[in-house]
């Protein structure tokens, strides 16, 4: 693939206006060197892959889709898409499911007038037009790398074989990181690979599914975020080794504490959500919330050095804080900060 950029790159002044031009393949050169440096980490290399792609592409949003049972649903998100990880379209009246089941390059002009799309969900993302290639795993299409303007008629064929480059990047990776895991693919693109815990397009994707059942059952669930005090002060004085031991350090002690219908996430750096699932009980969340404080704040030894753990929690609760997704990640959050400073506030009594 690098070797095929290289030659491309080497290509005359006169150039046809069909292919990429030569600073289009040298970024292309460029992603593939980041996404190397992701190791086999593929929801990290999907998320450069679509944060690159807009730039690159002059799109407005960027989207990985991987097929799962009957629906595509999204797995790395950028641009005007962001904020939808975990977002499903039915498989068989998308164009993201017609190019997974075709493995074929799929264009749309104009939304307004295309028959193929999901109107509706074109709509809600104010996508006008977009081009989608196929993500082939050995000889298997699993999934689309989509991209997406505002604007009628945005791409064109030098657009395509630019995605298609891209797609072709991002097709090895898929291979490799099935190849060498453990695990299928549908974990790799699901966990993050230090902790082990679910990332974040799974975590978006089972909240969008309860808040799904609220709506129909009235089934309720609780959201915790959780973020670690004192993380900086670790990595500068012991370095990142030890930073990345103490979040791993607090993934399984969370891990361990919660239940097994719970769903804890490594949502980026040192943020956690979990989802309670059930629970209908603000009681339940206070309790929750002190458990884990407790076996969290315990000291861990690391290299023959006892180093301090803490975190600060924040609680949501649907239907009762909201039933908007962005609505009850941010009561959590604001929550989150709130206890966060209240913390700081007795620590710097008690000296």
């Amino acid at each position: 693939m690098l070797t095929a950029c290289l030659v491309w790159c080497c290509l005359p002044l006169e150039h046809d206006l069909s292919l990429p031009t030569r600073d289009q393949l040298l970024s292309i050169i460029r992603i593939q060197i980041e996404i190397a440096k992701q190791g086999l980490d593929l929801a990290q290399i999907m998320s450069v892959v679509v944060e690159r792609s807009l730039d690159l592409l002059n799109a407005d949003g960027a989207v990985v889709e991987l097929a799962e049972d009957e629906d595509m649903v999204y797995r790395a998100v950028a641009g005007i898409a962001s904020g939808k990880l975990g977002l499903r379209l039915r498989l068989a009246s998308s164009l993201s499911g017609r190019c997974v089941l075709s493995g074929e390059l799929q264009r749309c002009s104009d939304t307004e007038t295309d028959e193929r799309v999901d109107r509706a969900a074109c709509r809600h993302l104010q996508v006008r037009s977009m081009l989608l290639v196929p993500l082939k795993h050995e000889k298997c299409t699993v999934g689309v790398l989509k991209v997406m303007s505002k604007a009628v008629s945005a791409f064109d064929a030098a657009d395509e074989a630019v995605l298609g480059l891209l797609a072709e990047v991002l097709g090895a990776d898929l291979f490799l990181a099935a190849k060498y895991a453990s695990d299928d693919l549908y974990h790799r693109a699901t966990h993050d690979e230090m902790t082990g815990l679910a990332n974040r397009a799974l975590f978006f994707d089972r909240i969008r599914n309860d808040l799904s059942r609220v709506s129909r059952v009235g089934l309720e669930f609780g959201l915790l975020m959780i973020d670690m005090d004192g993380l900086k002060a670790i990595n500068d004085c012991y370095g990142h080794r030890a930073g990345d031991a103490a979040i791993c350090e607090v993934a399984r002690r969370a891990s361990q504490t919660l239940r097994k219908s719970d769903t804890i996430a490594r949502l980026g750096g040192d943020e956690f959500g979990v989802i309670l699932q059930p629970t209908n009980s603000i009681s339940y969340l206070a309790e929750t919330v002190e458990r884990l404080q407790a076996v969290i704040s315990t000291p861990f030894l690391f290299e023959s050095t006892w180093l301090k753990l803490g975190v600060s929690i924040g609680t949501a609760i649907a239907v009762k804080d909201g039933l908007d997704l962005d609505a009850l990640l941010d009561h959590a959050d604001k929550a989150m900060y709130e206890n966060k400073r209240e913390r700081k506030r007795l620590a710097n009594l008690a000296r």
